[in-house]
């Protein structure tokens, strides 16, 4: 069975939701041109922004073996992540509640 980490991105500091908004379709669009495999290891998107430390935040699941190669490449887009807990692994089933969104692919 797969399994998931939960990668959370952080806004810049003052950035409003919907200029991080914008700059993360930008990055995921770019991703997908670029580097569609990783890219298809993107699992869902949290249905609403969150607050983390007074920074706008959006938390994705991504497959195990996906995450740390998807986290350098949003650092190397300007996205900064959270610190991954490597532990706290999820299923399929467990990223499909209400508060997630589905990637299509």
């Amino acid at each position: 069975m797969t399994e998931y980490l939960c990668l959370t991105l952080l806004a810049n500091a003052d950035e409003p939701a919907p200029a991080f908004k914008s700059r993360l379709t930008a990055f995921w669009s770019h991703l997908l041109r670029t580097q569609p495999d990783t890219y298809e290891a993107l699992y869902a998107e949290a249905v609403t922004f969150e607050l983390v430390g007074g920074r706008v935040s959006r938390q994705y699941m991504v497959e195990v073996a996906a995450a740390e190669p998807l986290a350098d490449a949003l650092r190397a887009g300007g996205v900064e992540v959270a610190p991954v807990d490597t532990d706290d692994t999820y299923t399929k089933y467990e990223a499909s509640g209400s508060e997630w969104f589905q990637v299509e692919h």
